[in-house]
């Protein structure tokens, strides 16, 4: 009964965090070629759930995606509190528990009409700007950002990921492209976490929390380098990909 009970947040936490990261590739890819009117700006997490709520039925769609991000918070408790887990393991799974249910947060305040107000990565920065040593504190942040995301980067291209796919028949080309989507996206999800990473560096640099962003911004530094659309909508490609290989493991993952 436990394990099915497991099993099966896990799978609906799965969809919900696959189904945010499909949009937010989605968004970012469109801001590269400003289709449909779409900027930087809105290339966010809160963007791609204001996504949802556009939708028609957009609310119940929305509420959905609510519940789906409580279950993958709800999953990473479970996984922090196995006893066969290291410490560092757990402080992981907390972190993710914690970050996905400010996310679903932020969602339920969009499906009752609170839109988004700023950049909450700037409201960090210009919190921790304003406390003796804020530099300091703003530049840790870069450093743990930057960890996160160069991990991500090498998870990717180590290939780890193939774990979460145990069911899966190797030797298929379907299999394979599947596997391709895991590294595609972890390596473009690393990158996104790199770019805000030195944007709080920036911000501690310069000691303004204007220079601190969300992934919005990120996408924005990343637009205004050279090549800097067709990057961009690589960039949005691979979180969407990211956002499949979700979709992977909860079809395919033994969920013990």
């Amino acid at each position: 009964m436990t394990n099915n009970f497991t099993k099966r947040v896990a799978e609906i936490g799965l969809v919900a965090k696959g189904a945010v990261y499909v949009l937010l590739g989605l968004l970012a890819f469109m801001a590269a070629f400003e289709l449909n009117g779409r900027s930087n700006q809105s290339a966010t997490q809160s963007g791609a759930l204001a996504f949802v709520k556009d939708m028609p039925a957009g609310e119940v769609l929305l509420f959905a995606v609510v519940a789906g991000l409580l279950c993958y918070s709800c999953w990473r408790v479970i996984q922090a509190f196995r006893k066969k887990e290291e410490w560092k393991k757990r402080l992981r799974y907390g972190f993710s528990a914690l970050s996905y249910l400010a996310l679903a947060g932020t969602a339920v305040k969009i499906a009752v009409g609170h839109r988004s107000s700023g950049d909450q990565n700037q409201h960090v920065a210009k919190q921790l700007m304003s406390t003796p040593f804020g530099p300091v504190l703003v530049g840790a942040c870069a450093v743990l950002l930057a960890i996160i995301g160069g991990y991500q980067v090498y998870y990717g291209l180590s290939e780890k990921y193939r774990k979460h796919v145990q069911e899966l028949s190797l030797q298929s080309n379907h299999s394979s492209l599947l596997l391709l989507s895991g590294k595609v996206g972890y390596i473009s999800r690393g990158v996104v976490w790199l770019v805000i990473a030195f944007l709080f560096l920036r911000a501690a640099i310069f000691t303004s929390s204007s220079e601190a962003g969300n992934t919005g911004k990120a996408f924005q530094f990343i637009e205004t380098s050279p090549f800097g659309s067709p990057l961009l909508a690589v960039l949005g490609l691979g979180l969407s990909a990211y956002g499949i290989f979700n979709f992977v493991r909860a079809r395919y993952e033994r969920f013990t």
